[in-house]
């Protein structure tokens, strides 16, 4: 970055009046910025156009929020770097509930009490190993605790119609509903166990080089509650790194909706679209996070999660059974770990507040030998290759965001929170909200060199089939397949420096 300003007056909050919502043609703007603001974002956020050195800030690549502490195991476990006093004391009382692990009711433990009765973790951070990335089952005996699948079934016209509309993300099975819990307290069968097998494929590279990739075949053993309906689909989803969501949250509509092409008008064969959702309250909402982006909120995630994933209400998803269904009566009939004097949940809403802002501010880390000639090459690499035409490297966050530390932030998370056509090897064949079986959004890259840091079983990809970043490469195909094949047919330095770029991240 070029820019002949200090990142402290670039990040100044100007005392213009902001300008409208809405350009002159029509188009969605930034609202939160004056002029002279636009000009400089637009500046800032340009693509690179040089590769012999590293941008200006591009080291923080959270801005102001990025970590700069020490790379160890616990690199993703940070607050933010610019959190005042009680927003650090609010994510420390946050990462506690984050680590919580839960029990079943009744329990002699106060406000501790609520699990399931059908549940796929005990905590948030059995999921989130470390707030980093889950990981597939490594054998048929392992369990699945950092990876869930989703269930559904195809839609009546009914239902069909309330997808279209917003709200409702799927249609589910009759007794099995929308999540498949593999664990269940006592007195309770499970709703079934995790299968899943590989098959090999050989991919050659350029210059002699092969890559071996491994085809997922997922299945349910054990079903507890009876046979699956017959048009069951299934889709695996391993736990996504958690650092840098409430960037993500701050980065302004226009900014996300300026890059949709549905109808791919520029004819570059990218066509990324956002994922329109109901919040809570039922207003339509840009999707921002989850495989499909189905969530438009840290807090709405997190709500689904203590719901799904644990069975324990909130405020936002009240229903004291979890995701029971009317077909599990002895479910729905299980003791809930409410109590009054707490509130009318299991998780009340200042908990649930202070785990969605802890979830918010958990730190990016700081690049790693951005400057290097190696990382700068695979850079050009990646550039080249249009991995950029999705992976979004840069933006300015909202200047009016709702919390202090997000606001006006310079930050690189290499995404366009867009949903995007990633071909028949990673369909799912299993339509979610607006997006279709074949539909991903483009997850964010920031810290991904750093994932087997934190957790050495990390997995990349939805599902958690590719071991290394360059499987996860190998498998893109839709929109990205000539990207993907510009990559095979990379001499093996290139190839190698394009990884040690992502690396770098």
């Amino acid at each position: 970055m070029r820019a002949r300003v200090s990142i402290a007056a670039f990040l100044v909050v100007l005392a213009a009046a902001p300008g409208p919502a809405i350009a002159g043609d029509g188009v969605l703007s930034r609202d939160d910025l004056s002029g002279e603001d636009r000009e400089r974002v637009a500046e800032v956020t340009a693509p690179a156009a040089v590769f012999d050195k590293a941008e200006r800030f591009e080291r923080r690549q959270a801005g102001a929020a990025t970590s700069t502490k020490r790379v160890n195991a616990n690199a993703f476990s940070h607050p933010s770097e610019n959190l005042d006093f009680e927003g650090r004391q609010k994510f420390l009382l946050g990462n506690g509930l984050f680590r919580k692990d839960w029990v079943s009711s009744p329990s002699s433990t106060l406000a501790s009490d609520g699990l399931g009765p059908l549940f796929n973790a005990r905590s948030c951070q059995a999921c989130h190993i470390k707030d980093g990335r889950g990981h597939p089952p490594a054998g048929h005996d392992d369990n699945a605790v950092s990876m869930l699948v989703r269930l559904s079934i195809p839609p009546t016209e009914e239902e069909e119609a309330r997808i279209a509309e917003g709200f409702l993300a799927a249609a589910p099975d009759p007794v099995y509903g929308n999540q498949l819990q593999d664990m269940a307290v006592a007195g309770l069968p499970a709703e079934g166990r995790v299968r899943i097998d590989y098959e090999e494929m050989k991919i050659a590279l350029a210059g002699g080089e092969t890559a071996t990739l491994r085809k997922p075949v997922l299945a349910i053993t054990d079903p507890g509650y009876g046979p699956f309906h017959t048009g069951l689909m299934l889709s695996a989803r391993i736990a996504p790194p958690m650092i840098g969501l409430g960037l993500l949250n701050a980065i302004h509509d226009a900014d996300i909706l300026a890059r949709e092409d549905p109808d791919d008008a520029d004819g570059d064969g990218i066509s990324g679209r956002a994922n329109r959702v109901r919040d809570h309250e039922g207003r339509l909402k840009i999707g921002r996070f989850g495989w499909k982006a189905i969530q438009p909120s840290v807090k709405e995630q997190s709500a689904h999660a203590f719901l799904g994933d644990m069975g324990l209400s909130t405020p936002l998803l009240p229903q004291h059974f979890g995701e029971c269904t009317e077909a599990q009566d002895a479910c729905r009939a299980m003791p809930h770990g409410a109590q009054a004097h707490l509130g009318a949940e299991e998780v009340p809403g200042d908990l649930l507040d202070l785990v969605a802002f802890y979830s918010e501010n958990l730190a990016v880390p700081a690049r790693r030998k951005e400057g290097g000639p190696e990382v700068l090459a695979g850079k050009q690499a990646f550039y080249a290759a249009g991995c950029v035409s999705c992976h979004t490297p840069k933006y300015v966050t909202r200047r009016d965001a709702t919390e202090p530390a997000h606001r006006f932030q310079l930050i690189w998370p290499y995404t366009d929170l867009l949903l995007h056509d990633m071909g028949d090897g990673l369909a799912d064949d299993r339509p979610e909200a607006g997006a279709d079986g074949r539909e991903w959004r483009t997850p964010p890259l920031w810290g991904i060199g750093l994932s087997k840091t934190i957790h050495g079983e990390a997995a990349f990809l939805h599902d958690g089939r590719a071991r290394t970043l360059l499987e996860a490469v190998l498998w893109h195909g839709g929109e990205a397949q000539g990207a993907r094949d510009r990559v095979v047919e990379m001499d093996p330095p290139e190839r190698a420096a394009l990884i040690r770029f992502l690396e770098s991240l």
